[in-house]
């Protein structure tokens, strides 16, 4: 896959992972679109990228936007080729305690999941005439071995591993590649409250995407997702000990 000249969605691109995306795709020459809820925050992160940035606000878990959201860029971006499906939500809580699991499950289903199947299948038509594309989604190291801290973001992010796979299957003789990041715990707002500061930096992210495009590597194990995922094939027990060690 081309790492430069080429046209990238990134929702969830206005901070975070998404933001260091934007900055390392930009470096390497391409135009970089960003989206989020909250049009202050993308255009305020849209001036730090500069002039190879367009931000658009929307929802993703709302039907409506993405449908607006598909035919804008149809219409102003016809040269569309990557996809990257980063935006998510988490909610870190114990499903043994009063926590109202299926209202936070069924959230982050919606947003990490569901939402990402409505606007890859709106995209693919646009992608699919591209001479090369991509489709790129972040799961997660719980995506391999859950983390009972966080036990419906874990269940989203393995059905977003699944239906990756899935996609990659079906698509392997168009021009769409896909892509899975799964990041460890990184170092950004998002992941604060689960104790963010010690994980890696974004840019690690970024960079260990570009290459992947490079080399047409189609599964992404960043860091200790790397280390989890070898173990969980040899000692699963182990695995899960590693991630929920309390």
């Amino acid at each position: 896959m081309k790492t430069t000249g080429n046209t990238i969605l990134i929702t969830g691109g206005s901070a975070g992972i998404g933001l260091a995306l934007a900055q390392r795709f930009i470096a390497e020459g391409n135009h970089v679109i960003i989206t989020g809820r909250d049009q202050g925050r993308l255009d305020k992160a849209a001036a730090e990228l500069g002039d190879n940035a367009t931000a658009i606000a929307f929802d993703v878990s709302k039907p409506e936007d993405v449908t607006a959201l598909a035919a804008r860029l149809t219409t102003e971006f016809p040269n569309l080729n990557i996809l990257i499906n980063n935006a998510g939500q988490a909610y870190y809580y114990k499903l043994n305690e009063n926590a109202d699991a299926f209202t936070k499950a069924q959230h982050e289903m919606l947003v990490n999941y569901l939402s990402v199947i409505r606007l890859t299948e709106q995209l693919l038509p646009l992608l699919k005439q591209q001479p090369e594309a991509a489709v790129v989604s972040v799961s997660s190291i719980v995506a391999f071995v859950p983390n009972a801290g966080l036990p419906t973001y874990a269940a989203s992010k393995a059905a977003l591993h699944s239906y990756s796979q899935s996609l990659r299957l079906v698509l392997q003789d168009t021009p769409v590649k896909v892509f899975e990041l799964m990041p460890p715990l990184v170092n950004t707002d998002f992941s604060k409250e689960i104790g963010g500061e010690n994980g890696i930096a974004p840019s690690v992210l970024a960079d260990d995407l570009v290459n992947a495009f490079a080399s047409d590597t189609y599964e992404i194990h960043t860091g200790d997702t790397a280390v989890i995922y070898e173990l969980s094939k040899s000692d699963y027990a182990a695995a899960f000990g590693a991630l929920n060690p309390n």
